[in-house]
């Protein structure tokens, strides 16, 4: 299973300290892991990140810096988001164990994200929105911040972990196999699941045909994009039922456009 490793990517949103980065790098050599992106960080290369990474110097030149956190996910199909706040609107959330048992479901098959956010306020409320769960550790809440590296290192140990642990099981007859006592869907689904490129796609349309039949007003929005990622985001449609649901939306486009 550890092969699959290269199928996961950690993604830091606009980290201010180079430190961090250069920290992230070393707790991912540790963990076996080589895919790092940073969205804006402000400041990069650095020598402070790389005097950080110790052993790591090659995860830190291999490192890719992108503008938004959209490009940074965008062929990824599962994407876990690190969160230490309760927001408004709950999503899907899951401790440190559990995030690796999801990992290791999805990683033989898909790219995999696990974002974490800046340090002094981690990820935005519409950030958090492109993900598909959100992760928390459950540190004491007299000091519940951990420092961004150290957060990187708790979650990529549980998945280690889970991949140094996880066997496979095969089951007669249905021709799924079990991972750590947990069936992997993508052994015996047909289709592979839409990216975040895709379902961004997906959103923008669906938004624009709900806005023309007067379902949404984007002035009042009144939180209903955020609920309908909320919902694909938890179903994880693949890219065939996703191409059918924007087939649905352009049908109602044509529809609507001939009874004007």
């Amino acid at each position: 299973m550890l092969q699959h490793l290269n199928n996961i990517r950690v993604v830091l949103v606009n980290t201010s300290h180079p430190g961090n980065i250069g920290a992230t790098a070393r707790a991912m050599k540790n963990m076996g892991l080589r895919h790092l992106t940073l969205v804006c960080p402000d400041d990069f290369p650095s020598p402070i990140a790389t005097a950080r990474a110790v052993s790591a110097a090659d995860i830190l030149e291999s490192t890719v810096v992108v503008d938004t956190m959209e490009e940074a996910i965008a062929d990824c199909s599962l994407v876990i988001a690190s969160s230490a706040r309760s927001r408004s609107m709950p999503w899907p959330m899951m401790t440190p164990p559990e995030c690796a048992r999801k990992v290791l479901q999805d990683v033989p098959s898909n790219q995999v994200a696990l974002v974490f956010g800046r340090e002094d306020r981690g990820l935005s409320n519409e950030e958090l929105q492109l993900c598909n769960y959100h992760v928390q550790i459950p540190s004491d809440p007299e000091c519940p911040s951990l420092n961004l590296a150290a957060a990187v290192a708790v979650i990529l140990y549980e998945v280690r972990m889970q991949l140094l642990t996880g066997e496979q099981a095969a089951v007669p007859g249905d021709g799924s196999a079990a991972v750590g006592g947990y069936y992997r869907e993508d052994d015996y689904w047909d289709v592979p699941k839409a990216n975040g490129h895709q379902m961004e796609l997906f959103y923008a349309h669906l938004e624009k045909v709900l806005t023309d039949i007067d379902f949404h007003d984007p002035e009042h929005p009144r939180l209903l994009m955020t609920r309908m990622r909320r919902l694909f985001g938890r179903v994880r449609p693949d890219t065939m039922e996703v191409n059918i649901l924007r087939g649905i939306l352009t049908q109602i486009e044509w529809a609507s456009g001939h009874k004007k």
